[in-house]
């Protein structure tokens, strides 16, 4: 994470296929999950940030740039 590199480990992309799985069916019982929802939304940015690929720890990149 200190030298930005993000390639060693479970992909955003396939994180957020996850969360939405976790989230549909939440969706199906009338459960709130809204932490689930943010970290989603915090690993879409990620994407957005050309991060699908990069493991889940680069979580830190959003944060470091929307500080």
């Amino acid at each position: 994470m200190i030298d930005g590199e993000f390639d060693h480990g479970f992909a955003v992309d396939w994180m957020r296929k996850d969360l939405g799985i976790c989230l549909d069916e939440a969706r199906k019982v009338n459960a709130s999950l809204p932490v689930t929802a943010l970290v989603d939304q915090f690993y879409g940015d990620v994407q957005e940030m050309g991060g699908k690929r990069w493991d889940t720890s680069s979580l830190i990149q959003r944060l470091r740039k929307f500080r």
